[in-house]
């Protein structure tokens, strides 16, 4: 794929270490405690909850096995962004220079593994298919905790009934606008289109996760998913 056309047209100028071969994780000086280290010790933390839990054992399903150092990278990002799935490489960004909480760097990770979940199970043409696209960042925005409602309390955001759904697809459509050089209305037209179908989606978590407690559930339930068959 033309480097050029990924800078101009994939959002790939929202995360300039991927523009400059720098994709790699480099070492971090002893004892030294910057955006790197803390994103680090946030990642190892996020590693050991249910959500990742349910994450990293549905990719092994999918013959997808994440390790943290090939998969994950932590880089300094446009200041609009927290996160992102590069599909060209199979890793996951963590901007580590807008990632300032435990909460927050939770809901990224779940939100990146969810477009890595579709990635590996699904032939998604990221770079080509609009709806492709929208499809997982709906997805993502639904699943990850992004819309859930201690994380819209935070920012003052309330709402009645449809706000979950409001929510999600609103967040969408930014999701697309920041990495597509489209309008608001294409991408509201393309969100709609796919909205239905691809909320109803919760795999692998099987419900929308609203809470660490409905994470725990969902991976309980995944885990015996294989018990109900074997006793008929």
């Amino acid at each position: 794929m033309d480097h050029t056309k990924q800078e101009g047209e994939y959002g790939y100028e929202l995360f300039p270490h991927r523009n400059m071969g720098k994709n790699k994780q480099g070492s971090i000086a002893e004892g030294q405690f910057t955006f790197n280290h803390k994103c680090q010790i946030m990642l190892q933390f996020a590693m050991e909850t249910s959500y990742m839990d349910l994450n990293l054992t549905s990719l092994s399903s999918q013959h997808s096995k994440l390790f943290k150092d090939r998969h994950f990278s932590c880089e300094d990002c446009d200041g609009t962004v927290s996160g992102g799935f590069d599909a060209s490489s199979s890793q996951i960004v963590l901007c580590q220079n807008n990632i300032r909480q435990q909460s927050h760097m939770n809901r990224v990770v779940t939100h990146e593994l969810v477009h890595a979940f579709d990635h590996c199970r699904a032939d998604v043409d990221w770079f080509n298919n609009l709806r492709h696209l929208a499809c997982s960042e709906i997805r993502a925005a639904n699943l990850s905790g992004d819309c859930s409602f201690s994380t819209e309390a935070a920012r003052f955001n309330f709402g009645l009934k449809q706000h979950h759904q409001d929510c999600v697809r609103g967040r969408a459509i930014r999701s697309i606008l920041a990495v597509r050089k489209i309008g608001q209305e294409e991408a509201e037209k393309i969100v709609n289109e796919v909205f239905n179908t691809c909320f109803n989606d919760h795999a692998p978590f099987g419900r929308i996760p609203h809470s660490k407690k409905d994470a725990n559930f969902a991976y309980r339930d995944y885990e015996n998913r294989d018990r109900y068959y074997s006793n008929l």
